[in-house]
């Protein structure tokens, strides 16, 4: 199966590509190394969950979806979508009864381009309340109106297209109590169970969930949430499902995660991994990265192991992106994808969770991804101060995004480029697909071009087309 996975689709660790190749100045192949270019991937992470049935997904930050390199990743890489904020109150709701559909419909129309759930974040929330309903001295009786009007209006826009809702967030307090929110002091304890009945008046289809942080373990605060879960439910309020944030630290993974998990699924609700991230003291270092790696593969395991977990969510997957360096000074790393958006060992942990394998697997029978690719690196004029380069790229196989990597003399640098998004660390360079060449066919040719600040003369780099060797363009 994962043969022909290979065959159809091989994407690198980039989260990027379909197929790749790479070239230098002479006639013979030149391998890179992994500080160079990523290696080869057997599937992406939503082809590799498809095949144990789960759902694999990520936050979504709506003002990054005009990045080609962000939207390509959580395009190909991510079976499902949360709505990382434009579906909460303070963004959705700013003014009473003005709601702002810009940024939800942005999400809404990604995900049906790209054949992805949506998983909705939030609707009653103690959180990023707008200031007239967080300020406002309302009466149970309105409060329950505006409540529940928020409800079906949001929820009835996007009524059959939205597979799961988190309807409460974040009830609890620590001890396993309901959270002294503006929620529970006006409306008291039926909030939650009148938030449920309300939702699924709005959209009979979706899955409702009940959604909270530190709930990871079988601890007072999960035993809280599971008490109120089991007696709601006896008493036919609408909860389908209960989400469990799982914003975890390094080497602090509970124990009893699955066990934990598999209590609520034996209530008969649906369990989700929604927030999954893993902080860590910064710098990060190698040994970190892996023990990571494997925290996150556990989770994915034990989701796995729980037949009643439909998926897991990361929150976000880039650390660019992340929340945790503002939220937690000197903590971070906690996601599957670096600053520059190269996978991290905890992408590999992932994949190979889900069953996937890291480094191509076994190439099965015919040429090798990349094989019979060709390139060639000109400098297509020089002088004194500078040198204007052109890059251009044959590929056997299509691709749906691109990377390339090659190096430059020390001391030279890039002052412009076209047709590209370039980045330049140290003597490595990287050229990643704009939106206008994304998608090359097979046996079609990239090209884009760049400008240095150097008229020195060197030899043809090797130049790195995802990750793979292949044979330098002639003539």
């Amino acid at each position: 199966m994962f043969s022909q996975l290979r065959r159809a689709a091989v994407v690198v660790a980039t989260g990027v590509l379909l197929s790749g190749a790479a070239l230098h100045g002479g006639a013979q192949a030149a391998p890179t190394t992994t500080d160079e270019a990523p290696s080869a991937q057997l599937a992406t992470l939503r082809e590799a969950a498809s095949t144990s049935g789960k759902f694999i997904g990520t936050a979504v930050a709506d003002h990054r979806l005009s990045d080609a390199t962000y939207s390509g990743i959580a395009a190909r890489e991510f079976s499902s979508v949360t709505a990382e904020n434009v579906m909460k109150w303070e963004s959705i709701q700013p003014q009473r009864g003005s709601f702002n559909w810009a940024g939800p419909d942005r999400l809404m129309q990604f995900a049906q381009a790209n054949d992805q759930q949506v998983y909705g974040h939030t609707l009653v929330w103690h959180s990023q309340m707008p200031g007239w309903l967080a300020n406002g001295n309302f009466g149970a009786t309105e409060m329950n109106e505006i409540m529940n009007t928020h409800i079906s209006t949001v929820m009835g826009r996007y009524q059959g297209q939205i597979n799961r809702w988190d309807v409460v967030n974040e009830a609890f307090n620590e001890d396993g109590t309901l959270r002294n929110s503006k929620w529970l002091q006006v409306l008291g304890p039926d909030y939650i169970a009148n938030a449920f009945r309300a939702a699924r008046a709005a959209d009979p289809d979706a899955k409702l969930f009940i959604n909270d942080y530190n709930t990871d373990g079988i601890n007072a605060k999960s035993t809280g949430l599971y008490n109120l879960v089991r007696d709601l439910r006896a008493q036919g309020v609408p909860i389908d499902g209960v989400g469990f944030q799982s914003h975890l630290i390094l080497d602090q993974l509970p124990s009893d995660y699955q066990a934990n998990l598999q209590r609520f699924a034996d209530l008969g609700v649906e369990v989700v991994v929604t927030e999954l991230d893993i902080r860590m003291q910064m710098p990060s270092d190698a040994a970190k990265l892996e023990r990571q790696s494997q925290q996150f593969a556990r989770v994915v395991q034990a989701c796995l192991n729980v037949s009643g977990c439909s998926g897991v969510t990361v929150w976000g997957f880039s650390d660019r992106d992340s929340w945790v360096p503002g939220t937690f000074p000197g903590e971070g790393a906690a996601l599957p994808y670096d600053d520059n958006y190269q996978p991290k060992p905890a992408y590999n942990g992932i994949l190979t969770a889900f069953g996937g394998t890291p480094g191509g697997g076994d190439p099965g029978p015919g040429p090798g991804p990349g094989a019979d690719c060709t390139a060639a690196y000109q400098v297509a004029n020089r002088w004194n101060a500078g040198s204007v380069v052109d890059v251009r790229v044959t590929a056997r196989q299509a691709l749906n995004g691109w990377a390339v990597t090659f190096s430059l003399p020390a001391g030279e640098s890039v002052t412009s480029h076209w047709n590209t998004q370039l980045t330049q660390s140290g003597t490595t360079v990287t050229a990643r697909n704009v939106a206008h060449n994304a998608t090359i066919p097979a046996g079609g040719t990239l090209n884009f071009g760049f400008q240095t600040n150097s008229g020195a003369v060197y030899s043809a780099p090797v130049v790195s087309l995802n990750g793979t060797a292949c044979t330098a363009a002639t003539g």
